[in-house]
């Protein structure tokens, strides 16, 4: 290091060129040194006129600014740190972080992306037949929402309502069935075979017949309705039947699940009859016939099997009201139930 700062003041001092204002060392930003001429020798008859010999310029590192050097930039290995001075260096103040890399350069050229072309979608989103949206195998779903035992004013009774449904998505054979019976002997009870076919999500058209039978006549019914999910999950059913003689009826259910943990759960439940006229034998009067409303509190061991307790009000209106007092029964009446909801 020192013979190259050396020769270079050598030949500075040779064609007569000033140093420059501040000389690298090593990475080093140092002042100047002015360069000093050499002595030139006289001339001798003897032999040839020898090259001046330079001065070496000797760097006094004490006087040196460490603190604005760029000491992450330094070649450290190609220094002669035997010939520095260190006890005169302030170390602390030196910057010793390592340079900052390059920064990249953002604005490099880059291949855009191509427009999407008609070819491109169309192979992306291939059409799809409706076999594929909606399976073509059948599925079964049996649902035995209340099988349960009751406590009323006329002695411990049964009931049970049901539903279950085979087919795809889109078109499903529904079977539903309800009743109810006392002292072990059936009071009344339907069974509805339905032609189901969905019409938007959780929504599902209905058309079939419905058959009941118990005390009294028995009765066929053309049934049409439609069921499914309302909003804020309240399960709805509304269906309308006409049967012979120009009887006509319609029942209305929705239900409600209160969920209390992942296993308590409260559901809701309110049941309206309607006639379109008055069915005697079967003390049916025409108008809102009777009001079915209550709660089941269930445990669900599991998903498919719960049991619950729970409390049914039932209530009679207008003409069925005056037949039932005419046959020596109540027109209201309140129970405590118990049983059991199965799905598999």
């Amino acid at each position: 290091m020192n013979a190259r700062l050396a020769t270079a003041a050598a030949l500075a001092a040779c064609l007569g060129i000033v140093a420059p204002a501040s000389a690298q060392h090593a990475g080093h930003a140092m002042p100047a040194v002015p360069a000093s001429p050499a002595p030139t020798p006289a001339p001798s008859q003897e032999s040839p006129q020898e090259p001046p010999q330079a001065t070496p310029v000797r760097t006094d590192h004490a006087a040196m600014d460490h603190a604005a050097m760029g000491h992450g930039a330094m070649d450290h290995g190609a220094m002669d740190h035997d010939a520095m001075d260190h006890d005169a260096m302030d170390h602390a103040a030196m910057d010793h972080a390592p340079a900052p890399a390059a920064a990249v350069d953002l604005a490099l050229p880059r291949t855009p992306i191509p427009v999407p072309t008609d070819a491109d979608r169309a192979a992306a989103f291939p059409e799809v037949h409706a076999h594929h949206m909606h399976g073509t195998r059948p599925h079964t779903y049996w649902l035995l929402d209340r099988l349960e035992i009751d406590d009323g004013d006329h002695g411990r009774g049964t009931a049970w309502e049901g539903s279950a449904w085979i087919g795809g998505d889109v078109q499903r054979l529904w079977l539903r069935s309800e009743g109810h019976a006392r002292d072990g002997k059936l009071e009344r009870g339907d069974l509805e075979a339905l032609y189901g076919r969905g019409v938007r999500a959780w929504w599902d058209v209905l058309a079939g017949v419905r058959h009941e039978d118990g005390e009294g006549p028995s009765r066929t019914w053309a049934a049409f309705g439609v069921q499914g999910m309302a909003p804020y999950k309240f399960e709805v059913s509304a269906t309308a039947y006409l049967g012979q003689g120009g009887r006509s009826a319609a029942r209305l259910e929705a239900e409600y699940d209160t969920l209390f943990t992942d296993r308590w759960i409260l559901q809701w439940r309110a049941e309206a009859s309607l006639h379109g006229q008055a069915d005697p034998a079967l003390r049916r009067g025409a108008g809102l016939s009777t009001l079915e409303a209550g709660l089941r509190l269930r445990y669900e061991v599991t998903r498919r099997f719960a049991p619950y307790v729970g409390i049914e009000h039932e209530r009679a209106f207008g003409e069925t009201a005056t037949l039932r007092r005419a046959d020596g029964e109540a027109e209201r009446e309140t129970k405590v139930v118990a049983g059991l909801r199965l799905w598999f």
